[in-house]
């Protein structure tokens, strides 16, 4: 039997609810005392009140980073556009009648009731300081733009969140992305996906290792450190797959794991032949049709959960600074099986 039928199969049915791929608890360590206060600036509100250009370009002026680090095009494709220009574009998006309302709906949706943010950050920091005692927590800032900056900007000291970005299906606007990159695109996203950029300050890698199996490892000790500090987030939401989607990888990966060995990918340098399985697509058709995209960053992320549950002394930090993705998978003892 072919491996493209095999992923039509749910091997045992009692193990369609096993999708999680983390044997973390979801309750995590106790983070009750640990101070990681977070005030968000929402630089929209700002934004929305200027009544001409000269406003705009003053709002630029006080919050210089947005130039420097946010608005990296202008409409018209111009990099690193003057104040001046980008100032002018931007108060023609805010005085549009339409946008006005985009920014009404996302207003209501990222109230403190409905998603609250700041405290879903503050949690997830709680956890960053628990397992690194010396985070400092980042500037916090939100904006609205009709979507004429990234969708994220992460550093150190300093988070911007595109709002307009992270609607969900309920706005009236969504990113011009592929559908299948839509789902990563909602309000539950922000965390999990702000946790995934700051994981990269802790995740140690090889530098001289090109192979598809130390990016596969790679991706994994990032979801790995998102699932640590956003216990509770969904494997779905954290990897970026539907929960159909999760469960029938989880139950064919003895199939899928087959295809990498018998093809010889987890050496594989080439970086053609790796994006096919690390890289953004809808599909891996190459495996079979009902396979999603980027098949080996969840195969890297099991690789890393068996190493963690084959080692449990090893703590989080200690798993970010291992480099050597063969170690890790040697150590895992992965060969592609199902949880007992």
């Amino acid at each position: 039997m072919k491996l493209s039928q095999l992923l039509f199969i749910v091997l045992i049915s009692s193990l369609a609810g096993m999708v999680g791929c983390n044997p973390l608890t979801e309750k995590g360590p106790d983070v009750s005392q640990i101070q990681a206060d977070v005030t968000i600036q929402h630089l929209e509100d700002e934004l929305f009140a200027s009544k001409s250009v000269q406003d705009v370009q003053n709002f630029l002026a006080k919050y210089p980073f947005l130039t420097k680090v946010y608005f990296t095009d202008t409409p018209s494709g111009e990099s690193s556009p003057s104040d001046s220009l980008l100032a002018s574009h931007l108060y023609e998006n805010i005085r549009n009648n339409s946008l006005q309302g985009f920014k009404q709906q996302l207003d209501s949706i990222f109230s403190e009731k409905t998603h609250p943010l700041e405290e879903e950050l503050e949690k997830a920091f709680k956890h960053v300081k628990y397992y690194y005692p010396d985070f400092k927590v980042p500037k916090v800032a939100t904006i609205v733009t009709g979507f004429m900056g990234n969708d994220l900007f992460v550093s150190d000291s300093l988070i911007i969140i595109g709002l307009d970005y992270f609607g969900g299906e309920r706005v009236q606007y969504r990113p011009q992305v592929y559908t299948y990159q839509l789902r990563r695109y909602q309000p539950e996203s922000i965390v999990p996906s702000l946790l995934f950029f700051l994981s990269d300050r802790y995740n140690r890698i090889t530098p001289d290792d090109r192979t598809l199996l130390a990016d596969m490892v790679g991706y994994g000790k990032s979801f790995e450190f998102v699932k640590h500090m956003a216990p509770q987030t969904p494997d779905s939401l954290i990897i970026g797959l539907s929960e159909q989607n999760l469960t029938r990888t989880y139950n064919s990966q003895t199939e899928l794991w087959a295809f990498f060995v018998e093809n010889k990918l987890l050496y594989e340098t080439s970086d053609l032949k790796k994006q096919k399985y690390v890289g953004e697509r809808p599909l891996t058709p190459e495996i079979g049709p009902e396979v999603p995209g980027s098949i080996g960053r969840w195969i890297g992320w099991r690789i890393v959960n068996k190493y963690m549950a084959k080692n449990p002394d090893v703590t989080l930090p200690e798993l970010m600074k291992t480099a050597d993705a063969r170690k890790i998978l040697q150590e895992s003892g992965y060969k592609g099986q199902i949880d007992d």
